[in-house]
């Protein structure tokens, strides 16, 4: 299965190289986000290529979700573009992420974040460890708050917003340094790789987290995650070597 994710979000992260620096097409806007067409035409994409190589298996994604077969053992969980807003506005940061879970127990088996500006390609199978363009990934070995480096995102409710505030007042002091960068997929595959020492976010989608999580674990790390009451998810994504006051 790892075969058919690499192939599909390289050729997902191919048009989107492509299209980076142009004028692209707006579906909506709303207060807090933007949907291009290049999201559904990647999505579309990336499920032909997985459907050609699994045809058994269903789809969940950003765009809308193809049931597929009701008795299916893996369910494929796909964000095309996972930092869109930072493709529309120029900015050089996004990626394609591309995960497979089983659907009897919910399980991540693997997952592919592709960032078709770098080429960097960060791959997992559960069991099997986590890559970057076929390198080894271990998490940070940093163990102080004072020397770490942390993503804080932010989230769109105003509950997460002020929680995320608050998070800023205390690693603004405790912290080397914070980042908030638009792109879940990567936080968590720079974790997965020791860039970042941590991840903590308020509300996110499972298709915005579900192949870092399984980087992250593969590459040493720990991921824990709370699914609240909208349906989003917090997550804090980290080494495990350093403890956090508030998450």
């Amino acid at each position: 299965m790892i075969y058919a994710a690499i192939t599909a979000a390289q050729a997902a992260g191919e048009s989107l190289r492509r299209a980076f620096g142009h004028d692209l097409k707006v579906n909506s806007t709303y207060a807090h986000d933007i949907k291009l067409a290049a999201d559904v035409e990647c999505q579309d994409l990336i499920y032909k290529i997985l459907l050609e190589h699994f045809p058994n298996t269903r789809c969940l994604g950003e765009e809308g979700n193809l049931p597929g077969d009701p008795n299916a053992q893996h369910e494929w969980i796909v964000d095309p573009i996972d930092g869109t807003m930072n493709l529309a506005m120029g900015i050089p940061h996004f990626c394609v992420s591309i995960a497979a879970r089983e659907t009897a127990t919910e399980r991540i088996v693997l997952g592919v974040i592709y960032d078709p500006l770098r080429n960097e390609l960060f791959t997992a199978e559960r069991g099997s460890g986590a890559y970057l363009n076929g390198i080894r990934l271990k998490v940070s070995t940093r163990t102080k708050l004072s020397e770490a480096v942390l993503a804080v995102g932010f989230a769109k409710s105003q509950e997460s917003i002020d929680h995320c505030l608050e998070l800023y007042k205390v690693y603004g002091n405790a912290a080397r340094k914070l980042r908030a960068m638009g792109s879940a997929a990567l936080d968590l595959a720079y974790v997965s790789a020791g860039r970042l020492d941590a991840y903590i976010e308020q509300g996110v989608n499972l298709w915005d987290i579900a192949a870092g999580v399984v980087l992250v674990e593969e590459a040493g790390g720990v991921v824990e995650t709370e699914v609240k009451k909208d349906g989003s998810y917090r997550v804090c994504a980290s080494s495990g070597r350093i403890e956090y006051p508030l998450k």
